[in-house]
């Protein structure tokens, strides 16, 4: 078993991301031992990866090295490591490089792509929660541009250009505004055979507006962008079946596609060994108003796997960036309380507003009761997510990319450096399938 010989408590953190990386900030020059715990050893800036996933930015700009990030905090050691389990009664935490003791854990392991155990859908829709899978979906992007471009009739062309977008809220947005910006002002360029008119961009959701959580001024603002850059928005549509040729929809609506990406809903990560009473709606786990996991007295759960039910809050915290940074900056500071036996505080949410581009000019501010919308809210946009990037480097090159982009209306490069290829399904399940 893997322990620090340190007089101070061990404190682990299991995840890089916006929560976990707070509690180590906040515990920086602290007299406890801080232990992070990721399967990778980078930080990743999600709100672009749409951009990385449509050839905008490379992926190494939103991605920075969690031990650069943290050379000058003493106290802090990063170790990389697949973390399969907890064992709350031990206080260890279960890796694959060994079991590690923890005198107080922090849970930050974040959100994936829920299905809602389709498993058809999840094997052939695209999800986008990581650079990997914003890369996977890049390649197929530009692979059935390339195919399309040696079709001959406009119906072999269809699916190959045909893209459905399957959930409207902020990631499908912008998703799709990207998408429809390729469209109109790169397709013909990169491929003269193509016909702008040939591709299509859906945006579907069950539910009946865009951008759920924004307001109703936000959200039809939002959608007036859309359909002006020729998105086809299709609300109150719930999707009942997608395998890899046609999606089909409840009513009888079908098309024919390619290219369907899934950000339709998350559901929490959460290790083996967390009661599956501690469990909530979309596999989160339950706190208590400091985000310790009930029944537990040092075990924590922060940001998008953490859901913290009260009456003010009765489906949990919303799975933002804000939440997680708040809610991991509050328990760095809990931990030294509990540490100092001092009176704990209970979280409090301050929201701050949300932001969604829609492409070029193209945003939405809801800022408390301050609402706008178009080339200023852009603006604000771009010099929040610029501000937020970790590096200076990062900064520079997204921003020097941006530029380039707005001035060009061609950026990015668009190369198809490995291809995507899906997993081949063993055997067994082709035969169970075909039986079906």
């Amino acid at each position: 078993m893997s322990s620090t010989k340190s007089q101070f408590p061990q404190v682990v953190i299991i995840g890089g991301g916006f929560a976990g990386m707070e509690v180590a900030k906040q515990l920086a020059d602290k007299p406890v031992d801080v232990l992070m715990l990721d399967k990778h050893n980078y930080h990743t800036f999600q709100p672009l990866l749409y951009q990385v996933a449509t050839g905008s930015l490379e992926s190494e700009s939103i991605a920075f090295s969690l031990r650069k990030n943290f050379a000058s905090q003493k106290n802090f050691r990063f170790r990389i490591a697949e973390v399969s389990g907890v064992n709350l009664e031990k206080n260890t935490v279960i890796t694959d490089t060994g079991d590690i003791a923890y005198d107080y854990l922090v849970i930050a392991t974040g959100s994936t792509t829920n299905f809602f155990g389709n498993k058809e859908i999840e094997r052939f829709a695209m999800p986008m929660k990581s650079i990997p899978e914003a890369l996977n979906l890049r390649y197929l992007i530009l692979q059935n541009l390339e195919e399309a471009s040696l079709k001959t009739t406009k119906e072999e062309k269809e699916p190959y250009l045909s893209f459905v977008l399957v959930g409207a809220g902020p990631t499908g947005v912008e998703l799709a505004g990207a998408l429809a910006e390729l469209r109109n002002h790169i397709l013909t360029r990169d491929y003269p055979d193509l016909e702008k008119n040939h591709m299509r961009v859906y945006l579907v959701d069950f539910l009946p507006k865009v951008l759920g959580p924004f307001s109703d001024q936000g959200s039809k603002a939002a959608r007036k962008f859309l359909t002006d850059m020729g998105v086809e928005v299709l609300l109150n549509v719930k999707v009942e079946s997608y395998d890899g040729e046609v999606i089909k929809f409840e009513g009888g609506k079908s098309i024919k596609t390619k290219n369907v990406i899934w950000s339709a809903g998350v559901m929490g990560v959460v290790p083996d060994g967390i009661g599956k009473d501690n469990i909530e709606r979309g596999n989160r786990i339950s706190v208590d108003t400091i985000n310790r996991i009930k029944g537990s007295e040092n075990v924590f759960a922060i940001g998008d796997v953490a859901a913290m039910i009260t009456d003010e809050t009765p489906k949990g915290h919303p799975g933002v960036a804000q939440v997680a940074i708040q809610q991991g900056q509050l328990a760095g500071k809990n931990i030294m309380r509990l540490i100092k036996g001092e009176p704990t505080i209970p979280f409090k949410y301050n929201d701050k507003g949300s932001l969604a581009t829609i492409g070029r000019n193209k945003a939405i501010a809801d800022l408390g009761k301050i609402k706008f919308q178009g080339f200023f809210a852009w603006l604000i946009w771009m010099f929040v997510h610029l501000v937020s990037l970790l590096g200076f480097r990062n900064k520079v090159i997204v921003f020097i990319n941006w530029i380039g982009n707005y001035l060009a209306n061609n950026g990015g490069s668009r190369l198809i450096i490995r291809r995507f290829k899906r997993e081949e399904l063993p055997k067994k399940d082709k035969q169970l399938a075909k039986a079906d």
